[in-house]
């Protein structure tokens, strides 16, 4: 008699739900039939580097994420799809055009959405996001002036990805420095220097107010009344986590899906990991503590259910503009070592408290980044080499016995 097998569906073909097959063909390759559902039209990809592609450094083809995964599992793709409707208690989803799927388990890994600021002309066209590849294309294709709104991450690599395929960019910012969640007013402040240093237009501390048609192309209003003229607006101001699917559903949500250590949702069969969720109050945006939820869920489906899920201390690690940037924990405190290098662009800032290191900011120079976040994941006492912890790991050889197991990844 053949024997059937459980029928897995993922929901969601991004970053995540790519590494959480990865996981599962380690692990258990013959023990289910495995649907994976994406929205859009291409296969998971790395989205990390579409400001490379932008850029014009990489081509799209290059960041498949997919590999031989394909030939290690029972696999069917289902791409350019919407499911419209789970129901937990039928075990079943709804796709766009009235499809059913009937599953076993579903994961849930619907990821993020890109936020549209709600100004007056929001929806202009010549107004986009930078999220997806649909956006790459369309700014790819863009000349002239591009106005850039956000200061984080995402809006600094549209601005420099622009400014490297020649246009003229500006870019604005609420807070009065850049990466304000992740770095200190100084390392923002180096950051912005490299940017200039790009030719990039900056306004910070300044908010958007409209933004306006003006002949053929756009005007961004800001408070005060300055106009900035552009062909082009790239709202770049954050991401939030998709719910609508888990929530219509009736699953437990907050701001995330609500997960438990085992990545269970609050119905029978269904769990969730990436950017959806939210667990123990957190909900995770970056690479690393994701990749180690896809881990815990294909131990887990795969029979290990001893293993958890117990947070992460996130930490950053990528280059904007040429730049090396890490942070992890706090970014202020009382008991703090700096080393300055302004003619280099260097600025390293580690923060300590109870004789162990509580957060680092690096910019220009990131090296050992990996190692201080496992300091602080670890909470080991540093103390007894206080005078070489800035300088890095290589100089303090008695800290740890082992490398650093953190995997450093990009936000």
């Amino acid at each position: 008699m053949v024997r059937v097998r459980p029928h897995l569906v993922v929901v969601g073909a991004g970053m995540v739900a790519a590494r959480f097959l990865h996981e599962l063909a380690q692990r258990a390759p013959d023990c289910f039939r495995v649907t994976l559902i994406g929205r859009e039209d291409t296969a998971p990809y790395d989205r990390v580097q579409l400001s490379a592609v932008l850029a014009g450094t990489h081509s799209a083809a290059a960041l498949d994420l997919m590999g031989d995964v394909s030939n290690q599992l029972d696999l069917t793709l289902k791409l350019g799809t919407t499911v419209t409707e789970l129901d937990p208690a039928r075990r079943s989803l709804t796709l766009d055009g009235g499809t059913t799927i009937a599953f076993d388990i579903v994961v849930l890994a619907t990821g993020s959405e890109a936020v549209r600021l709600p100004l007056p002309g929001g929806h202009l066209p010549g107004v986009r996001t930078f999220r997806d590849l649909a956006d790459v294309e369309t700014l790819s294709g863009a000349s002239g002036r591009a106005v850039v709104i956000g200061g984080g991450l995402l809006g600094l690599e549209a601005a420099a990805g622009l400014r490297a395929r020649g246009l003229d960019v500006a870019l604005v910012h609420l807070m009065p420095w850049l990466m304000e969640r992740q770095l200190d007013a100084e390392g923002g402040s180096a950051l912005a220097t490299a940017m200039k240093r790009l030719g990039i237009d900056l306004h910070l501390g300044a908010k958007s107010e409209a933004i306006e048609a003006e002949g053929t192309g756009l005007t961004l209003r800001l408070d005060g009344g300055v106009r900035l003229p552009a062909d082009l607006v790239v709202m770049a101001v954050g991401v939030r986590p998709y719910v609508g699917l888990a929530r219509d559903a009736g699953l437990a949500c907050n701001r995330g899906i609500l997960v438990d250590d085992g990545l269970a949702t609050s119905a029978e069969g269904v769990f969730a990991l990436g950017e959806c969720v939210e667990h123990q109050g957190t909900c995770y945006g970056l690479v690393w503590p994701l990749y180690a939820q896809a881990r815990v869920l294909a131990q887990q489906l795969s029979g290990d259910r001893a293993a958890r899920f117990a947070g992460a201390t996130p930490f950053t690690s990528l280059k904007v503009a040429g730049v090396e940037v890490f942070s992890a924990g706090a970014t202020d405190g009382d008991d703090q070592l700096i080393l300055r290098d302004p003619t280099h662009g260097i600025y390293r800032k580690l923060v300590l408290a109870d004789g162990r290191l509580e957060g680092a900011v690096l910019v220009g120079d990131a090296a050992g980044g990996a190692w201080y976040a496992e300091l602080i994941e670890q909470g080991i006492p540093v103390d007894a080499w206080r005078d070489r912890l800035m300088f890095g790991r290589a100089y303090v050889p008695e800290a740890v016995a082992d490398e650093p197991t953190l995997a450093v990844a990009a936000a």
